[in-house]
């Protein structure tokens, strides 16, 4: 008698996006990677080579309850122990802005990796800009839920931002996909103004 298979987990629409983005039969390496949900979903639908880096305890034992090959370890510091280009796709999903070198994080990821997939908070959102202009106070978001003293994020920016990052760094932009309130995700050129002050969140597809 066959086991069950397992139910896939649901994901959020920014991960949804972007495992569409992976091509299968990939390695893979999710930075700050959670509870594993988006490496299980590549992995049991892409057929990825998934593997994953993880800075909390808690985090790590749900990954590895999913049977996802994990460890406990800092962006920041534990990414320089990775031999170059052992992965297809490194991903940085809501973590770079928790980093305490973004420039250096994302040398490092496009070291070990061919290519890139970064998302992130828009910080130059016009509900973010309007909230700190009225309030004089740290803005708190459907996206930045969390008061300034509670938040991990201590390097918030802007798409725009993070655009002249990735270009100062010589990156290529090879896809981007902005994000809205309404959940509404589109592609658009970087760098693009509109997006800046109207995207939530930006995902994008780097390599060198």
């Amino acid at each position: 008698m066959n086991a069950p298979t397992p139910a896939l987990p649901d994901l959020r629409p920014d991960l949804a996006r972007i495992a569409v983005m992976v091509a299968p039969g990939t390695r893979v390496l999710d930075v700050g990677c959670g509870d594993g949900a988006l490496l299980a979903f590549l992995k049991a639908t892409k057929d990825v080579d998934a593997r994953g880096l993880e800075l909390s305890q808690e985090g790590v034992n749900a990954c590895v309850s999913r049977g996802l090959s994990v460890i406990q370890g800092d962006a920041d510091s534990d990414l320089a122990d990775y031999p170059s280009g052992i992965f297809d796709y490194v991903i940085l999903s809501q973590t770079i802005q928790a980093t305490r070198k973004p420039s250096r994080v994302l040398k490092e990821i496009l070291r070990i990796g061919r290519r890139a997939i970064v998302s992130f908070p828009n910080f130059g959102f016009w509900k973010v800009r309007l909230q700190l202009l009225l309030s004089g106070r740290m803005p708190v978001t459907g996206q930045l839920t969390q008061s300034w003293h509670e938040t991990n994020n201590i390097h918030l920016c802007t798409l725009a931002d993070f655009v002249d990052l990735a270009l100062s760094l010589e990156l290529k932009i090879e896809e981007a996909v902005a994000i809205h309130d309404s959940g509404r995700m589109h592609g658009f050129k970087a760098p693009d103004a509109l997006e800046n002050l109207f995207a939530t969140n930006a995902i994008l597809l780097l390599s060198r």
